[in-house]
């Protein structure tokens, strides 16, 4: 199925404005302002829709390139967003478009700073698809070893699926002590504004250790949300992000909406932690279709999983944790190489730093 709507070739003649070339940009215009792209040879002749705007540089004065870092920076985006309508859904048009301003190096120059950014971008690119590459082979390995273990040849059908022979079947109850957070009532500051980390829902799956959070928590505040120790799981349980997971780095708290697995000295939590990650869709089941999903302590407190031998929970925690390290790794990287592009260019773009030609 194609992702392009058509026109006729008689409703086309009649908006040769609209109309789009090889090379062109597009932005848009109208809602969602801002976004920008390059017309490839493949869209040469199609026709946009009035919430966008066809932008045909002159070649002889633009290096394309140069000119879509310029559309994509911070201080172009801030222009657009000063310059449009102050209606419910932002527009700008086409002569408050073209009275912006920019700053126009040298054909040159253009060239020069659009190679520099480029370089960034390729190694941002780059990067983003090693950190894809080791999220696959982690599904891949949550798959292999969540159901088949290390080094098993025998295996029996339970109720979470086949496992190996030798594998026992528990209840999260029976995994250790189950905490519902709280909310601290928020009239009364002497709960917040202290040095405690309080999760939301908000603060849960982006990355596998809770590290930060918006809003932080008095001793009092803490104790009154109830004092969640370090490696505790925490999962979303009421609300639209059923299943986001993640474990305490340190001592904390969460809100109403997320349980917290401290679990027993039998099993061990990163173990635990990825098996709920990988039985998040069983939970968003478990909550029905009602008006504010919830999966209740009780329901959740019968989830079931799977209990390795300690010593093999272990090496398969160790396993997952190793790959999470290394993506981790890798989107730090990332974060750099995005700071590092914003910074040039703030400095490239605007000429407070010119390069050599």
């Amino acid at each position: 199925m194609s992702l392009y709507r058509f026109i006729s070739e008689e409703t086309a003649a009649q908006f040769p404005r609209t109309r789009l070339q090889e090379g062109d940009f597009v932005i848009s215009v109208r809602g969602t302002m801002g976004k920008v792209g390059i017309v490839p040879k493949e869209l040469d002749g199609a026709n946009i829709t009035a919430n966008l705007i066809r932008i045909s540089p002159d070649r002889n004065k633009i290096y394309p390139c140069w000119l879509q870092q310029v559309f994509i920076n911070e201080r172009f985006q801030e222009q657009l967003n000063n310059a449009s309508s102050s209606t419910t859904i932002k527009t700008i048009k086409a002569l408050e478009l073209s009275s912006l301003k920019l700053a126009l190096p040298t054909l040159i120059e253009q060239k020069r700073i659009a190679e520099i950014l480029l370089t960034i971008d390729s190694a941002i690119e780059k990067t983003s698809q090693l950190i894809e590459k080791k999220k696959e082979l982690k599904k891949g390995l949550m798959q292999e070893l969540l159901s088949r273990g290390i080094g098993h040849k025998k295996f029996r059908k339970t109720e979470v699926g086949e496992i190996p022979e030798g594998w026992e079947i528990a209840k999260i109850k029976d995994v250790g002590k189950i905490i519902t957070g709280g909310t601290p009532p928020t009239k009364n500051m002497k709960y917040y504004n202290g040095e405690y980390l309080w999760a939301t829902p908000a603060d849960l799956g982006m990355n596998k250790y809770i590290r930060s959070t918006k809003r932080m928590l008095s001793k009092e505040g803490m104790e009154v949300s109830r004092i969640i120790p370090k490696d505790a799981i925490l999962i979303v349980c009421i609300g639209s992000t059923i299943g986001k997971i993640g474990l305490a780095v340190q001592d904390m708290a969460a809100n109403q909406q997320i349980n917290s697995v401290i679990c027993n000295n039998q099993l061990d939590s990163q173990f635990v932690y990825y098996w709920l990650l990988k039985s998040s869709n069983s939970l968003v089941s478990m909550a029905g279709r009602q008006a504010v999903p919830i999966v209740n302590k009780t329901d959740f407190s019968l989830l079931t999983i799977a209990k390795p031998p300690q010593i093999e929970q272990q090496r398969i925690g160790f396993i997952l944790t190793s790959v999470d390290a290394e993506i981790e790794q890798e989107v730090s990287e990332k974060y750099k190489f995005e700071q590092l592009k914003k910074g040039l260019m703030q400095a490239l773009l605007t000429g407070r730093v010119r390069v050599k030609i």
